[in-house]
C-alpha cells in the first residue's frame, strides 16, 4: 500500500514517578527536651508556623545577661566617644571600648539564636509528613525531629534516551497520566545537562500543579510530552520490524522494485495504529510477505500490494 506523509502531533511517552516538590528533614540545632508537639502529623502548615518546642534550659537567663552586658557596653562606648571628641582619651582607648561592645553584641546574637532554635518552625508551607520524636524525648544537635513535604506542586522524574533528548525544551506542555486514569497537566521544568553514566539517559523533571494537595507523591505515572508537529505516516504496528543491527524500521519498495529498510522513530503508538517518522513523504509499504524478503532484493508487485 502507498502511504502519504501527513502532519501529526509528536509526543514522547516516558515512565516516571510523582515526587513531592520539596521535602526536608528538620533537625535539632540545640540540645533539650521535647516540651510541646505544636502540630500533629499530617497537619497542613504555613511557612514560619511553629511545629515543635524544646525546653529552653538555661537559655533565657543567658539571654538576659547578654542583653544587660550589651546595654552596659553601649553606655561605655557613648561616654568614650564624648571623651575622644574632647581629646581626653586616645584613639586606641576608644577602639578598645568599641571592640568590647562588638563582642558583646556577637554573644547576644548567639544567645538569641540559641533561644530561637528551641522553636522548630516550618521553612515553607507544606504537610507535616513525619515526626521522629515524642513528648519528653531528650534530643541532641543534629538529631532528626520532623519531616516536612510540599505537595502543592509535584514533580515527575523520568529518564529520556540520549537520541530523544534534543527534541525537549523547558516549558513544553506535558500530560501526566496515573494508573487509575487520572489526568494531570504540567510542563517540563528541568533537563539534565549530562547523561547518567551507564544508562546514557538524561533525567527530565516535569512540574505538576496540585492545589488540592492530593496525596499522589510516590505514584507511578506516564508522561506525555508534546514536542510539536512533524510529518509522519500512520501504519499498523505489525509492519514495524528490526534489522540485524537491532534498529526499528519499516520495509518498503522503491521505484526500481527493490526492497528498502528505513529506520524510523515512533511518534505515538496504539494497539492498531502507529505514527512514525523517518520515511520518504510517499512510500510503498510491503504489507504482505515482508518477513520473506530482505533489503536489496527485487520484488514483483502483485495486485497493487507491495
Amino acid at each position: 500500500s502507498v502511504l502519504q506523509a501527513k502532519p501529526v502531533s509528536s509526543q514522547q511517552v516516558l515512565q516516571g514517578q510523582l515526587e513531592a516538590w520539596r521535602k526536608v528533614e528538620l533537625r535539632a540545632q540545640v540540645s533539650g527536651t521535647v516540651q510541646q508537639l505544636d502540630q500533629d502529623k499530617g497537619a497542613v502548615v504555613s511557612a514560619g508556623q511553629l511545629l515543635l518546642s524544646l525546653s529552653p534550659e538555661s537559655r533565657p537567663e543567658q539571654l538576659s545577661r547578654e542583653q544587660a552586658e550589651v546595654k552596659q557596653r553601649e553606655a561605655a562606648a557613648t561616654a568614650a566617644r564624648r571623651l575622644r571628641n574632647d581629646k581626653l582619651i586616645s584613639a586606641n582607648d576608644l577602639l578598645k571600648v568599641e571592640t568590647e561592645l562588638a563582642n558583646a553584641r556577637v554573644r547576644l546574637s548567639s544567645a538569641q539564636q540559641g533561644m530561637d532554635n528551641t522553636r522548630i518552625r516550618a521553612p515553607f508551607a507544606g504537610i507535616l509528613d513525619g515526626r521522629q520524636v515524642e513528648l519528653g524525648d531528650y534530643v541532641q544537635p543534629g538529631q532528626s525531629l520532623l519531616t516536612l513535604v510540599d505537595i502543592e506542586q509535584l514533580k515527575v522524574g523520568a529518564q529520556v534516551p540520549q537520541q530523544q533528548v534534543a527534541s525537549l525544551k523547558i516549558g513544553q506542555p506535558v500530560r501526566v497520566e496515573l494508573l487509575d486514569g487520572t489526568q494531570l497537566q504540567g510542563k517540563v521544568h528541568f533537563i539534565a545537562a549530562a547523561a547518567e553514566e551507564g544508562s546514557r539517559s538524561f533525567r527530565v523533571e516535569v512540574s505538576v500543579a496540585n492545589p488540592q494537595r492530593l496525596r499522589l507523591a510516590g505514584a507511578s505515572a506516564t508522561v506525555h510530552i508534546d514536542t510539536g508537529e512533524r510529518m509522519g505516516h500512520a501504519l499498523s504496528p505489525a509492519l514495524i520490524s528490526l534489522d540485524k543491527a537491532g534498529r526499528m524500521g519499516v520495509k518498503w519498495v522503491d521505484e526500481q522494485q527493490t526492497v528498502v529498510f528505513t529506520p524510523i522513530q515512533l511518534l505515538s503508538v496504539k494497539r492498531d495504529q502507529a505514527w512514525v517518522s523517518g520515511l520518504p513523504d510517499q512510500v510503498a509499504l510491503i504489507t504482505l510477505g515482508q518477513g520473506f524478503v530482505e533489503p536489496g532484493e527485487q520484488v514483483q508487485v502483485i495486485d497493487g500490494a507491495h
